[in-house]
């Protein structure tokens, strides 16, 4: 089982990439905290790296998945460039539950909160190309169930970024609103954020306050509706996985 965590659709091309190649089944992992997993023999973690760790909703989420402490459990981290301590964090939380972090490993991919600071993601879709390889790599060591850690360390920015105070400054430049003056009521934001943290009243979008900073809605929305810092993110900017789409976020689950 590939459990994932997706907001623009790089984790979730990657689950599905290993999902078929290992002949497995790719869940959402808000989804999985409900399933018996106690019968699965191998089970992997897909997530990003916000801010030198793990997103908050992965925070929360892995405490609650059910892995039993036999299984060969793999984390593979997407990020722009470090993982920073996102995989010593879910090796730590694992074996608070008595479960071993046997493999881990990262892969680089656009960078999608680079919307944030002006840039545009689309710009880095090299990485999909130079990284193919190590990409087969990681799923070939899982195939055989390697025990190796990768990228597995604890790290001083990974712990700054970590602090309340460096948070309070930084968070908000991540955290999306709905201009209401250009929002038309489609709905797609809600649809794809993966919190359920958008809801739609009165013909308009409103953000709640369990967002994770994925940006899914500022990627996804046709109007450029949901911005940060009060400023529209330009067409062109705006990312997603080429291979994912509104439609596969909302499917979530992918079985080989």
């Amino acid at each position: 089982m590939i459990l994932y965590f997706s907001g623009t659709g790089n984790s979730l091309a990657i689950s599905r990439q290993i999902a078929e190649k290992l002949g497995d089944t790719a869940m959402l992992m808000s989804e999985a905290t409900n399933c018996d997993l106690k019968d699965e023999k191998r089970v992997g973690l897909v997530f990003p790296c916000y801010w030198f760790n793990v997103p908050q909703a992965v925070l929360d989420l892995v405490p609650k998945l059910d892995i039993p402490p036999s299984a060969y459990v793999f984390a593979v981290i997407p990020c722009g460039a470090q993982a920073g301590n996102a995989i010593w964090t879910v090796r730590r939380l694992l074996a608070a539950k008595g479960v071993e972090l046997a493999y881990s490993h990262k892969i680089r991919v656009p960078d999608n909160s680079a919307v944030g600071f002006g840039r545009n993601p689309n710009l880095q879709v090299w990485k999909f190309q130079r990284y193919a390889s190590r990409l087969e790599r990681i799923i070939n060591d899982i195939a055989h169930g390697l025990h190796r850690r990768h990228y597995a360390w604890w790290g001083v920015p990974g712990a700054i970024c970590a602090m309340p105070s460096v948070q309070r400054r930084t968070l908000p430049m991540l955290t999306p609103a709905v201009n209401a003056g250009l929002c038309v009521g489609c709905g797609v934001c809600a649809q794809v954020c993966p919190q359920g943290n958008i809801s739609l009243t009165n013909r308009k979008a409103l953000c709640g306050e369990h967002c994770t900073q994925c940006l899914a809605c500022v990627h996804f929305c046709p109007q450029q509706a949901v911005q940060l810092n009060g400023k529209a993110t330009p067409k062109e900017h705006q990312y997603h996985h080429p291979m994912v789409s509104v439609k596969d976020l909302v499917q979530r689950n992918f079985s080989d």
